[in-house]
């Protein structure tokens, strides 16, 4: 299941894309078809609150709309509506892993970078904008602008001390985050945060692909392209710390709650990477693939 936020007719939903990604249920809006009335909570970070039982819910909904035959009616096109972050507004600021490939270590300074233990900052909650909506420039603050495409981790139940071997249990789905950055605000600032937090600089979605869906998520290719041009391209089975790991390690002493996302680190091939430097520029289209999730597009502003 690839479960969206989509904002249609002055209305914000929790929805279900289809299998051809060209349809979208908006589930309270089917459940009051079918009942009357519907309970479905209205935010992405309380469905995913409500564990088992809302993935239960949805497939007890997919199951009566089947043997009604009624798809065709409940189902609207995907055009129709516009996708917003799949949590358009984390309660907590996104964790980042840094520096989780070994060639980008290397290419942001030497072997000596590549780190020995899960290295982690944050992106404030505001950086959060959905597929498609504009990243702005923030020229009069940047020249650096920079790109990171990253594996998404979501996740699904409350916990602390979280063992390695039965982390993957507290997830609840995976998606994209572009953690766009300003190179020059994260070297003069030392600290990462400012220059990690500029307003809409977490491009994420499309969609949250549910973990029934992905078997293994360190084994996912993931690549990212500029206008087209491919610049990184890499698998995150080349993690030096798997999700396991960086899921552990942040629990030990943290409580990690439904909804908390995970940025997962990038490859190499950031623009800062290359000699000379290839910043992003107004109106540069950013594109980021992963498999078995989607592809997240996003656009600077002019």
């Amino acid at each position: 299941m690839k479960f969206v936020t989509a904002f249609y007719k002055d209305q914000t939903f929790v929805g279900i894309v289809d299998y051809e990604e060209t349809g979208v249920l908006l589930l309270n809006q089917a459940e009051e078809i079918r009942g009357g009335k519907s309970d479905f909570p209205a935010s992405m970070t309380e469905c995913i609150a409500l564990g088992d039982t809302f993935i239960e819910k949805v497939n007890d909904l997919l199951a009566w709309i089947e043997k009604q035959g009624a798809a065709s009616q409940l189902y609207l096109p995907l055009k129709e509506v516009t996708l917003l972050a799949p949590i358009p507004r984390p309660e907590k600021n996104i964790f980042c892993v840094g520096k989780n490939y070994a060639e980008h270590a290397i290419e942001m300074g030497s072997v000596e970078d590549i780190p020995e233990h899960v290295m982690v900052f944050t992106k404030a909650p505001t950086t959060v904008v959905g597929p498609n909506e504009l990243v702005l420039n923030h020229q009069n603050v940047t020249n650096q602008l920079d790109y990171e495409g990253e594996l998404a981790v979501i996740i699904g139940k409350r916990g602390r001390a979280i063992k390695k071997e039965e982390a993957l249990d507290f997830v609840f789905g995976y998606s994209i985050i572009n953690d766009v950055t300003a190179r020059d605000l994260q070297s003069r600032h030392k600290q990462f945060f400012i220059g990690k937090s500029l307003d809409t600089t977490c491009p994420f979605g499309p969609w949250i692909v549910h973990k029934s869906m992905i078997t293994n998520p360190n084994g996912l290719d993931i690549e990212t392209r500029i206008n087209g041009e491919v610049r990184q391209t890499s698998n995150t089975k080349n993690f030096i710390f798997q999700i396991e790991e960086v899921i552990s390690v942040l629990s030990r002493g943290m409580t990690l709650e439904p909804g908390d996302i995970i940025a997962t680190g990038t490859p190499a091939g950031v623009g800062k990477g290359f000699k000379p430097s290839k910043f992003l520029r107004p109106g540069d289209q950013m594109e980021i693939r992963i498999e078995k999730i989607g592809t997240l597009r996003n656009v600077i502003e002019k």
